[in-house]
């Protein structure tokens, strides 16, 4: 059973990019990989939908950076709100948590790649830890 919400908003700090996704994941998953703490300054929390439920206003102020070969990460281009990443290869729109409008009805449900973690903090929760991305590899 998925626990999904059926429908949510959000957008950028500027209000120049808004957007309105469907069949949004509930459970967020926090990323303290080194690449995505030098990106937003300290770590990100998604959650996503696939890419065809996601609909944005604005879309052309967002500018979109090839952070690696397999991803590419989306903000606003006036007031750099981290909005969106999106995986070279999979019809999915990783969005990010606090973008998201309140009540957000989101939950944090993960921590991935705490193995590249900043020494500056602690993960102070219960919830599953996982070294790298959490999914196994295709080989696997």
């Amino acid at each position: 059973m998925h626990d999904d919400l059926e429908q949510m908003t959000g957008g950028c700090f500027c209000g120049r990019v808004r957007y309105r996704a469907r069949n949004v994941s509930r459970e967020v998953t926090e990323c303290h990989c080194t690449q995505c703490r030098k990106q937003s300054g300290h770590r990100y929390a998604t959650t996503g939908a696939r890419t065809s439920d996601v609909e944005i206003e604005g879309a052309g102020n967002i500018i979109w950076f090839r952070a690696s070969p397999s991803a590419k990460r989306g903000f606003c281009s006036t007031c750099g709100s981290h909005l969106f990443w999106k995986q070279s290869n999979a019809d999915h729109t990783g969005i990010l948590a606090a973008s998201v409008d309140p009540p957000s009805g989101l939950r944090l449900a993960e921590h991935i790649f705490v193995g590249d973690k900043g020494d500056y903090y602690e993960i102070a929760d219960a919830l599953p830890e996982f070294a790298g991305s959490g999914h196994p590899s295709p080989s696997e």
